[in-house]
């Protein structure tokens, strides 16, 4: 298995609205490295929803239901059907994952424009905890 960032606009898209449609479609995604995350991924893999805009943090899980297919609004990109889990017991913040030291080769601190990225397993824990704090 493996992990995830999903970016999303808030006021576009949030995770209350993956929540209540319960599965949804990934799509819209038009960078080359984000497409190619996309490509990547397999039923089963797990991803963290991020709330950009003013809120810059993780609040949700969400696991990929579907293998890479093309994307219905263009055919020359993919996208993937995604399950809305559970919301994170509170969101971890953009200012606290740049405040802590085990994050900085992380993609969302490098490369803060990219809307899909991999997590290691031990970011993916590590959010996981800091959102329990």
């Amino acid at each position: 298995m493996n992990y995830w960032l999903l970016k999303t606009e808030p006021e576009d898209y949030s995770f209350a609205d993956l929540k209540q449609a319960g599965m949804d479609v990934w799509d819209g995604v038009r960078n080359r490295q984000a497409q190619k995350n996309i490509r990547a991924m397999s039923p089963g893999d797990q991803a963290f929803i991020y709330h950009t805009g003013n809120e810059k943090a993780i609040v949700g899980v969400a696991e990929i239901v579907s293998i890479p297919f093309s994307d219905p609004t263009d055919d020359q990109f993919h996208a993937v059907n995604v399950r809305a889990q559970h919301a994170l017991p509170r969101p971890v913040t953009l200012k606290e994952i740049k405040e802590a030291p085990q994050f900085e080769k992380w993609a969302l601190v490098r490369q803060p424009r990219l809307s899909v990225m991999p997590v290691s397993a031990k970011h993916w824990q590590q959010v996981i905890e800091l959102s329990k704090e």
